[in-house]
């Protein structure tokens, strides 16, 4: 029998609030993105899109995993897989962002970068999964697998939307809970799409992977600093609103010297007659 919730409901709230949590900085990245040019806009989105791909949709994956246990077995994961599916969970996102900034917030835009994005972290979900090991066979309903990953796509497709719109802080928060609850439902959906066998007599532990007691040490020391500093690169740099008045006040000021320089024009042509 598999259990989801084996250590209550702590692990889908925390793993909700790690979700919300991610995505809010990631939205407040893109939103600076938007307000600056060249490198700095392509850095914000990049920042974006580890706090969303990394903490937004990784770590709610895998906290949320901490509560999965099929009875009978110990639970044992692939460091190396786990790892990878964190990382494809950045790239795709990053992804998604980079289409939208090229080619705008259109229907086809939102459609290719929602797709990209959406199966991108369909595989995240379903690697993080394969990198569990429980000593028995893990088979999935295909019905309920392909509902996850439709669920994925239309929470990436809206994700992408609401990092290229949401300006205001009322509508930043209720898209980072729109996210949060996108990003838990597809987690879930997967989830119950996976069947194991009982076991029953003596505890099946499996021969490959670490214990969930290993990875846990370096993982939450590893999730602090980056959340560390993600909120310290965030908080410190100007907001979207202060480098959209430096960027305003940049235009003014070049074509106030424009304006001297085509003034001074005339007057040194008229000294030289």
């Amino acid at each position: 029998m598999i259990d989801h919730f084996a250590l209550g409901w702590i692990t889908p709230i925390l793993s909700f609030l790690l979700s919300c949590a991610g995505c809010a900085v990631g939205l407040t990245c893109t939103a600076r993105a938007r307000t600056s040019h060249g490198l700095a806009s392509t850095v914000w989105l990049g920042i974006g899109a580890v706090s969303i791909g990394g903490t937004g949709i990784w770590v709610m994956h895998f906290v949320a995993m901490l509560g999965f246990h099929v009875r009978g077995t110990e639970t044992r994961y692939d460091v190396l897989l786990t790892i990878a599916s964190g990382l494809i969970a950045i790239v795709v996102v990053g992804l998604g962002l980079f289409i939208i900034r090229a080619a705008g917030v259109g229907p086809l835009a939102l459609l290719a970068g929602g797709t990209v994005t959406g199966l991108g972290v369909a595989v995240m979900h379903y690697l993080g999964m394969r990198a569990v090991h429980v000593g028995v066979e893990i088979t999935y309903a295909p019905v309920t697998v392909i509902l996850s990953v439709a669920i994925a796509v239309v929470a990436a497709t809206a994700g992408l939307w609401l990092s290229a719109k949401v300006q205001t802080i009322g509508a930043g928060i209720a898209a980072t809970l729109i996210m949060g609850i996108a990003v838990s439902g597809m987690h879930y959906t997967g989830m119950a799409a996976m069947q194991a066998e009982v076991v029953r007599g003596t505890i099946v532990t499996p021969d490959v992977g670490v214990s969930v007691a290993a990875l846990l040490g370096p993982l939450i020391i590893g999730v602090t600093v980056s959340t560390i500093l993600l909120v310290l690169v965030v908080g410190l740099a100007p907001s979207a609103e202060e480098s959209e008045a430096q960027e305003k006040f940049r235009d003014w000021q070049a074509r106030q010297e424009e304006i001297q320089r085509e003034t001074a024009e005339p007057r040194h042509r008229s000294q030289l007659l």
